[in-house]
């Protein structure tokens, strides 16, 4: 994995880079420009990655007339490993239901689900690819593919990244990455993250509460299924201040 190890230097409990040391940094990008995308494939590591790494975006691009569409390549259920509370069958309910009422928030269809194991898309990395490529099709429609960046960090966001640049590489889709995990290990102008590919999505205000109203659905992760210490939060407040912002990122 490109960027694991940075990842797992900085646990998600210790805070990582203040979303304020973003604000402060004030570089600024080129916006996204989405001509030529009639269709777009969201994908998703495990259901939530769509909504706060891309969902403004998804919901602009079907704004506009863009068919959008999302695949959920796992059902999330080893969020909580160690849980005395859910059972990681009880988990991919809960967050195969969450997902399909943000992308309702969103208007959007329910995610397509692939249901690959939680936290091993790196060993099932072909059978991913093939499945995405499958999905993706003929690039003449104009099908762009938005996946999670290949060095996020996550090991299972690199992996799919991964797969999904070897699809839209066999397929002639065109790619575009989004990062999640990367605003809290790396740090403004940090070597590791390709900046100069990085285009910027400005949400309107309508657009950013929808997006906020969308990532809600996700209780499983964005609040403690008990006062266990195995049932804390996989995303607090910290890491979502980082992924609800004004606007989206993306790597071209």
């Amino acid at each position: 994995m490109v960027n694991s190890k940075l990842f797992a230097q900085k646990p998600v409990d210790d805070g990582g880079t203040p979303e304020s040391t973003w604000q402060e940094w004030g570089r600024s990008f080129p916006e996204l420009d989405l001509t030529g995308c009639s269709r777009l494939i969201v994908v998703a590591p495990h259901p939530d990655d769509e909504i706060l790494g891309l969902g403004g975006t998804a919901l602009l691009a079907t704004l506009s007339g863009i068919d959008v569409h999302v695949v959920s390549v796992t059902d999330g259920g080893a969020s909580h490993p160690d849980s005395p509370t859910v059972t990681q069958p009880e988990m991919e309910h809960l967050r195969r239901s969450e997902s399909d009422r943000a992308a309702r928030v969103l208007g959007i269809p329910a995610p397509v689900r692939l249901s690959l194991p939680d936290g091993k898309i790196s060993e099932n990395r072909q059978e991913l690819t093939d499945r995405l490529s499958s999905i993706l099709g003929d690039s003449s429609t104009g099908t762009w593919c938005a996946s999670t960046w290949r060095g996020d960090g996550h090991p299972d966001h690199e992996a799919t990244g991964e797969a999904a640049a070897k699809a839209c590489a066999d397929t002639g889709s065109r790619l575009i990455e989004y990062p999640i995990w990367a605003w809290h290990w790396a740090e403004p102008d940090h070597a590791a993250v390709p900046w100069e590919r990085a285009r910027r999505v400005a949400l309107p205000s309508d657009v950013q509460a929808a997006k906020s109203a969308a990532a809600n659905e996700f209780t499983s992760q964005i609040a403690p299924l008990s006062d266990h210490p195995a049932d804390a939060p996989i995303l607090p407040r910290h890491a979502m201040e980082r992924l609800l912002r004004p606007y989206e990122t993306v790597f071209v």
